[in-house]
């Protein structure tokens, strides 16, 4: 299994469509984070790109993300991706506290013209929910 992060400075992005690479973690056997790949996003908005269907290709099964659209979530769902956002902090730590079964998906639909509404948290408190 692979987990893809959209990540800037090694942080989640606050926004999968708008983020500088993905980090992609291959998850072991044994259940831990393995090799360690950066795949810089293509141009362009998340959805409106092929980014799903090249996530897909390479083998991610999980995204773990902030801020994400609701077309953005449908055609990722629909690639049998699943979708945890409302994620935030630094992102190894976040894709082991995955691999604890400590992230539960927020439910938010990040919705542009709300996006002055919301900011992420990025401390060492908790890797998965964001504040209003």
């Amino acid at each position: 299994m692979k987990i893809a992060i959209p990540s800037r400075n090694n942080y989640v992005d606050d926004h999968f469509g708008q983020c500088e690479y993905y980090t992609i973690y291959e998850v072991t056997e044994e259940n831990q984070i393995g090799q360690e790949e950066i795949f810089k996003a293509p141009q362009g908005c998340g959805r409106k790109s092929n980014i799903v269907t090249i996530l897909k290709e390479m083998g991610v099964e999980v995204m773990l993300t902030g801020h994400m659209g609701q077309g953005a979530v449908d055609k990722i769902t629909s690639a049998g991706i699943a979708v945890y956002r409302g994620c935030y902090g630094d992102v190894r730590t976040l894709a082991e506290s995955f691999l604890r079964n400590e992230i539960r998906d927020s439910g938010e639909i990040y919705e542009h013209h709300d996006h002055h509404k919301q900011k992420l948290r990025h401390d060492n408190k908790s890797p998965f929910h964001y504040e209003q």
